[in-house]
């Protein structure tokens, strides 16, 4: 089994919780997709595309668990990227933890790629 995960603001997951469907962030909505990483992909992720912003969460997920709508597509640098083409069951979270920003990057939880 694989982990991947998802870097979104901590109100919006939680308000995500409570419907228990993640409808994604703003740039999903835009692309038509849930965006995800990979454990090798993540941190660069964060630097990418939520440098300096804070109230991030870092949620996992087993890939296999999100069925035929999560489909691996080439990305930044023809990387395959985990994109999941309906919304996001909240309750299929392996865990939530806070992604902190600490002035110059964020400090991913310990443990979180085990």
């Amino acid at each position: 089994m694989s982990k991947i995960f998802k870097i979104v603001n901590e109100a919006v997951w939680s308000e995500a919780c409570v419907s228990g469907a993640f409808q994604g962030a703003e740039i999903d909505l835009s692309d038509g997709y849930i965006h995800f990483s990979t454990a090798a992909q993540a941190e660069s992720t964060a630097a990418k595309y939520f440098q300096g912003l804070t109230g991030l969460v870092l949620v996992a997920f087993e890939a296999e668990q999100l069925g035929s709508k999560l489909v691996w597509e080439p990305a930044r640098g023809g990387d395959l990227f985990p994109h999941l083409y309906e919304p996001l069951h909240t309750d299929l979270a392996l865990w939530v933890r806070p992604l902190v920003w600490n002035g110059s990057t964020h400090e991913f939880p310990l443990g979180w790629n085990a």
